[in-house]
């Protein structure tokens, strides 16, 4: 399967981030199998960079391969169910928390979905009615590399650039 990753640099050897809080699936490599997110993904990092530092910046997509291995403790979400959205809360609320996955594939809570997700860790919206909310919301995917082991089944395959 091919996956991309958007970013401002060109990632050769993806390396899980470890400095960031508030992930959907943990600290991980993020991915996703949807080339115009990872598109957006880039050309939005790269807005952020440019107003930080006052300089040009480049929007970098990076493409891989992923071998799925059977050995691999992979989760998959099918959407947003509320067992997708208690390990998005319990990952984003608790930066100390480590479930034992390699691989998480699932819906990504950015926007309208993060805000919903917001509202469920503040203890404004209860689980149930956020999963009701986000039933109508067209929510992008996610494949977070959540091991060193998982990133073995990586190969980087190449990068090109995003025009904006």
């Amino acid at each position: 399967m091919i996956v991309y990753h958007g970013t401002i640099v060109e990632v050769t050897n993806p390396k899980i981030i470890r400095s960031e809080i508030g992930r959907d699936f943990g600290f991980a490599f993020y991915t996703t199998d949807i080339k115009e997110q990872a598109e957006r993904w880039a050309v939005r990092k790269a807005k952020i960079e440019m107003r930080k530092s006052h300089k040009p910046a480049k929007a970098i997509v990076n493409v891989y391969e992923w071998s799925e291995d059977i050995f691999m403790n992979i989760l998959k979400f099918k959407g947003a169910s509320m067992e997708w959205l208690d390990m998005v809360v319990q990952c984003r609320s608790n930066k100390d928390y480590v479930h034992p996955y390699d691989i998480v594939c699932g819906k990504i809570a950015n926007d309208n979905v993060g805000e919903t997700v917001s509202y469920v860790v503040q203890g404004i919206m209860r689980k149930e009615d956020a999963v009701k909310r986000l039933k109508f919301e067209k929510i992008n995917n996610q494949i977070a590399f959540c091991t060193e082991r998982s990133l073995e089944r990586l190969k980087f395959l190449n990068c090109y650039e995003v025009t904006f």
